[in-house]
């Protein structure tokens, strides 16, 4: 830690162990991103992220990076939602996250909700690079501002490869300062949670998913290869699970 901000970067590598499971010989943290390995499931192996202290704050630089290798089956989640925080060191926040699978490889990424604080400054990437064949289930909430507080400043730039080629380069920005409108009826309409879940699956190249809406602020939009996207708002947190809970299973 400096008086510029915390720097800390979180590594997994998966990979198959030859058994008909998978095996994790990359797994370390630093300060406050703890990942730690959990009871797997069949040949899938399952890693908890554990914030071991608060932030992001003001100035620091989180980075979480994920490798699949072909065969291989990682299941990460998160112990506890992530609150973007003002702090005492004035300045935008980042948290990184890098994903890549390799053909054959299987990711599902499932934290927890980021949570921005009023006072905070914080911009999400999330970076996603599949080789064809790959399988993803990848799942993002944010929620503007805790129970009775307005937000801070989120920025949230998502951007998924498959087989070189981009398929989804998208970003939005909400809370003070960010453009005008992001909160009129165009863009959340008043609500307060935001999700998208992204399913990338082999077998959509030859059956994909019809674009249709679920409920009156959800929407399945197939994108341009064997991926959907699933784009959601909801008035709070539980209400967001849900509709992307249903939205998973409807995709089988």
């Amino acid at each position: 830690m400096t008086t510029t901000g915390v720097r800390a970067t979180a590594r997994i590598g998966a990979r198959a162990d030859g058994r008909g499971g998978t095996s994790l010989p990359v797994l370390d943290g630093e300060g406050p991103i703890a990942p730690r390995r959990t009871r797997a499931h069949g040949d899938e192996a399952r890693v908890m992220l554990v914030g071991a202290m608060s932030g992001p704050l003001g100035n620091d630089r989180f980075a979480v990076e994920a490798t699949v290798a072909e065969g291989a089956r990682l299941h990460v989640g998160s112990a506890a939602a992530t609150i973007a925080l003002p702090g005492q060191t004035k300045g935008e926040a980042r948290y990184d996250v890098r994903l890549r699978v390799a053909d054959g490889g299987e990711l599902h990424w499932l934290p927890e909700q980021l949570i921005s604080a009023a006072g905070s400054d914080l911009y999400v990437t999330s970076r996603i690079d599949l080789e064809r064949g790959a399988r993803l289930v990848f799942r993002e909430e944010q929620v503007l501002g805790r129970a009775g507080e307005q937000p801070g400043r989120l920025t949230s730039r998502l951007t998924l490869r498959l087989g070189g080629r981009t398929l989804l380069d998208q970003e939005l920005s909400c809370g003070p300062g960010a453009p005008g409108g992001w909160d009129g009826p165009a863009v959340l309409g008043g609500h307060r949670a935001l999700g998208q879940l992204l399913v990338v699956r082999p077998e959509f190249e030859k059956e994909m998913p019809a674009a249709r809406l679920l409920g009156e602020c959800a929407a399945v939009n197939p994108l341009a290869g064997p991926a959907v996207l699933v784009s959601a708002l909801a008035p709070d947190a539980l209400r967001l699970r849900r509709v992307l809970d249903d939205a998973l299973r409807s995709l089988g």
